[in-house]
């Protein structure tokens, strides 16, 4: 079993690319969603900087897992903001683009924590072959994308880069609440490419019902052993408190989650994907990384803000606290 003392053993063995956005969330507390034609209050909490590719960039950062991160800039107000906050973090985006300003999201965070998005794109959903030319290519990487991108008007276009990639290429996809959005041939060519797909609940049930057709009633076990017979290809399946599925061509397993006092979730699936990640490319195996993973989506659910991801000092010690009191 996983535990704090093996954070001594993360070391960034393999290069990451993380492809993604980077944008500007105003957060507000909303007492319950608004319903059509309404107007409700809301209590605004901040304006931070995240996006997928971002939270998963700071949390490698910040377990000290180098990575190479495209996260397009443009030119305008939303785009200086996310610069300042990029200095401030200690992170580098290898990507402008001048063609217009970053986009910005609305989350509203109810009571629960439970958090909607309501989002504007900007240039993180511009993607063409003369941008992408820019990143390096190197051979034997991971690389993170998210569906966001993926169910972009460009998404095609990311895909045509990847598939020019030279192996042995490793790709990690969050598909995210996007997911509907990506169409059969898009999703068919995702697969070819055999990645290791990462779904939380409503994505993992919408896998079940559209993807795979079955009209069972969802069971998270069984969509990992049937994806592995339809796509050969991992998946790992997170289901909040019950904790997190994996499957590869190997092995299948269920890891608990760390317990956790819930103050919002914003940033727990990308922090849980940058944990995922720091450890697949430090050569962990696929059960280790998502116990990581686990770990450090326990923490940021505890902490409010997507960008809150913890060093390995602080994780240290919270992963130590909370098996006390298990």
């Amino acid at each position: 079993m996983l535990t704090p003392d093996d954070l001594a053993r993360l070391s960034g063995r393999l290069p990451v690319c993380v492809i993604g956005a980077a944008v500007v969330d105003v957060i507000a507390k909303a007492g319950s969603l608004p319903q059509r034609g309404s107007d409700i209050e809301l209590q605004q909490q901040g304006v931070s900087v995240g996006g997928c590719a971002l939270n998963v960039a700071i949390t490698l950062h910040r377990l000290g897992i180098p990575s190479i991160n495209a996260l397009p800039l443009g030119a305008g107000p939303w785009a200086s903001l996310i610069r300042q906050k990029l200095a401030d973090y200690g992170i580098h985006s290898v990507l402008e683009n001048a063609a217009g300003d970053n986009g910005w999201c609305l989350a509203l965070v109810e009571p629960e924590g439970e958090r909607t998005f309501l989002s504007v794109s900007g240039v993180e959903n511009q993607w063409d072959a003369a941008l992408l030319s820019a990143l390096p290519q190197l051979p034997q990487r991971w690389i993170y994308l998210s569906g966001y991108q993926l169910a972009s008007r460009s998404g095609a276009g990311l895909l045509d880069w990847l598939e020019q990639q030279p192996a042995p290429c490793q790709l990690l996809v969050d598909l995210g609440p996007r997911l509907a959005a990506i169409d059969a041939a898009l999703f068919d060519r995702i697969m070819a490419m055999h990645p290791l797909i990462t779904v939380n609940r409503q994505e993992a049930q919408q896998l079940w019902c559209e993807r795979l057709a079955i009209t069972e009633p969802f069971e998270a076990r069984q969509l990992m052993t049937r994806w592995q017979q339809r796509f050969a290809s991992a998946i790992v399946v997170r289901l909040d408190s019950e904790g997190a599925g994996f499957a590869d061509a190997s092995q299948q397993g269920w890891l608990p989650a760390l317990p956790a006092t819930v103050v919002d979730t914003i940033g727990a699936g990308d922090s849980h994907a940058g944990g995922l990640l720091a450890g697949l490319a430090s050569g962990w195996s696929l059960a280790e990384s998502v116990a990581l993973g686990n770990a450090v989506a326990s923490y940021v659910v505890a902490h409010r803000g997507g960008d809150c991801a913890p060093d390995r000092a602080t994780l240290y010690r919270y992963w130590q606290q909370a098996l006390t009191q298990q």
